[in-house]
């Protein structure tokens, strides 16, 4: 590994070699494989983003122009190969540009969240040394403007907006053009031989975890451990030059990270969500064949579906209803590889006709693979979805593994799973159920951290992921918990939340929930209630519509409530029981600071900011 003097990362573990490789003249590094890519598809849209109602498209050919001047242009700078880089925006193309302008030049991109405190954003530009900075917006600047003069090592901010204004940031055209008009000194020929001086085994990327216990560390992926698990993940999927992907989740997660870099390696045309409330917009017109995305919006599309049905009244909510029953009945005889019976073939064919189609036509109608992760995918909703046309192939990883260790495919999934090990990659259980890996993704360590690193692998080198799960005879996987965030009652029982949690998710009333107990003398929920559900409750009940706050205190709702997780949580043992409901009238957010990036449950926020409430299911009163 090859890092600037000042900025010496914590001491690498040794990397796990790739095996033999998958691909012929298969690419080392990721400046590799934007070349590669371009000379073999040399796409005249392989970028494509919208802006005034049309959609823009940016060629290969301009695609490794531009980046080459990016990497010349921090050449000019003065950043030189190991350097930090920070970008701090969202999705568009200048982030994909700018990451390969990185990766040409030799120089360590290190994503943000957009959705950061400032107070977050002054920690990893320390933390990293990052001496430059990419914005994309002026607006996104001024957020953070503040804490910016406590960060001694960050020397340049460029910014993706030329009109943007920013006192003394470089727009990312001007960048470029500093690139292109240095062709002729030192440090642009510096640049261009870069790409041929980083080895595989040199620091990529540092991406910060989003830290849902203690302060965000830094995980150190090398271009080995990002191209091995483009390459292998992407496996079995069989894709092509023609599909067309749609990027949603954010970039500054490896999740999305690693799926561009698929798409890019396979030429496909990539097309840029304008943003997450224009993305149902920008679906039905891309009409992508392939979309990745979190469990969390495949949960909103059901739940949409089912408010409308429930809006339209008697008939119409009993007929989704019915579907939706059809749809799981079939999916799962078609999991167990069972015989159709005919009566249920014509009753899915009437369903799809009639419901099904509606699924389809909001991801655009062309669908042939939703692939997620992140959080675990309800059976429910993958039952619905599948049966209705639209498969969801659910994987687990962390971004320690650069992030996929498991994933469901076209050839080999099984429902309640997370797929088997993915090709140089290995899973094992400890003696306490805690889910071990090694392989090519795993990372090399936390920079600056080397307690932290020491304590994340075992005595043999396997990482120790902190999930919780079980390997079938089959060798699929099966995720019971996170490690940290099983919970004793003051009985001594230990409990898993997040598997009870999605049980009480599986009501069409509630929107979030959160198990709560530890210490205590028995288990309880926090619940945000799907208010629009409620409405349309309240009005077949005979009532008026509330607001939020009044449904949280109204009897027959509580009441409503605890039927509905009573129902949704039979077979509990009883310890497991949720004995007391209480509910929220503001939906846990990102902003809010009760959930991460990635849409998980900062549990340690909730008890602290929700204390007087949990107090109150438990007071003797």
């Amino acid at each position: 590994m090859t890092v600037a003097t000042e900025n010496r990362s914590t001491s690498p573990r040794k990397q796990i070699g790739r095996g033999e490789p998958l691909l012929p003249d298969e690419p080392r590094t990721l400046a590799e494989l934007f070349i590669q890519a371009a000379e073999k598809h040399n796409r005249p849209d392989a970028l494509n983003y919208k802006r005034d109602g049309k959609w823009i498209p940016i060629s290969s050919r301009d695609l490794i122009a531009r980046a080459r001047a990016i990497a010349s242009g921090l050449a000019s700078i003065g950043l030189q190969k190991g350097h930090f880089a920070a970008i701090l925006a969202a999705n568009s193309p200048e982030w994909t540009l700018s990451d390969a302008g990185c990766q040409f030049a030799g120089v360590i991109n290190v994503p943000i969240y957009t959705t950061l405190a400032p107070d977050s954003v002054r920690y990893i530009l320390n933390d990293s040394r990052s001496k430059v900075l990419f914005v994309d917006t002026a607006d996104a600047y001024e957020r953070i403007a503040d804490v910016l003069s406590d960060c001694p090592a960050l020397e340049h901010v460029v910014v993706f907006d030329s009109s943007a204004g920013i006192p003394g940031a470089i727009s990312l055209d001007e960048l470029e053009e500093r690139g292109r008009s240095s062709v002729s000194r030192n440090e642009a020929a510096l640049a261009a031989s870069a790409i041929g001086d980083v080895s595989p085994d040199d620091i990529a990327t540092l991406i910060y975890t989003s830290g849902t216990t203690g302060e965000p560390k830094g995980v150190m992926l090398t271009h080995t451990n990002i191209i091995s698990n483009v390459i292998d993940s992407g496996a079995n999927y069989s894709f092509t030059s023609d599909d067309c992907p749609l990027s949603v989740l954010p970039l500054s997660h490896v999740f999305e990270r690693s799926a561009m870099y698929l798409y890019i390696l396979n030429g496909m045309a990539v097309h840029y969500a304008e943003s997450i409330d224009k993305a149902a917009e920008n679906l039905t017109e891309v009409k992508p064949t392939i979309f990745v995305g979190v469990p969390r919006i495949f949960e909103k599309v059901y739940a949409r579906a089912r408010l409308t049905a429930a809006r339209g009244g008697g008939l119409k909510e009993k007929l989704f209803d019915w579907a939706i029953d059809v749809a799981k009945e079939f999916a799962l005889l078609r999991e167990r590889d069972e015989k159709i019976p005919f009566l249920l073939s014509m009753k899915h064919a009437a369903a799809d006709r009639l419901v099904y189609a509606k699924f389809r036509d909001f991801f655009g109608g062309r669908l042939r693979a939703c692939i997620t992760g992140g959080a675990a995918l309800p059976d429910e909703i993958y039952l619905i979805f599948t049966g209705s046309g639209v498969p969801i192939m659910q994987g687990y990883g962390l971004t320690e593994t650069s992030p996929v260790i498991t994933s469901n495919n076209p050839e080999a999934s099984r429902l309640g799973t997370v797929g088997r090990p993915i090709r140089n990659m290995k899973v094992r259980i400890a003696a306490d159920g805690e889910i071990e890996t090694t392989g090519a993704g795993v990372m090399l360590g936390y920079y600056n951290k080397d307690a932290a690193t020491r304590d994340a692998f075992t005595e043999d080198g396997w990482f120790r992921t902190g999930d919780i799960g079980e390997l079938d005879a089959d060798g699929f996987l099966k995720i019971t918990d996170r490690k940290k965030e099983l919970f004793k009652t003051s009985g001594g029982k230990y409990i898993a939340p997040a598997p009870i949690e999605q049980m009480i998710r599986s009501s069409r009333f509630v929107n979030q929930a959160v198990l709560v107990g530890n210490e205590r003398k028995f288990a309880a929920a926090l619940v945000v209630p799907n208010f629009e559900m409620l409405d349309s409750y309240a009005r077949h009940k005979g009532f008026r519509p509330m607001s939020p706050a009044e449904y949280c205190s109204d009897a027959r709702i509580i009441n409503l409530f605890e039927r509905q997780i009573a129902e949704a949580t039979k077979g509990l043992a009883s310890f497991e029981t949720v004995k007391k409901v209480a509910l929220l009238e503001r939906e846990l957010t990102v902003d809010g600071g009760e959930l991460t990036p990635t849409m998980k449950l900062k549990r340690r926020v909730i008890d602290e900011k929700y204390k007087p409430t949990i107090d109150s299911i438990y007071s003797e009163r």
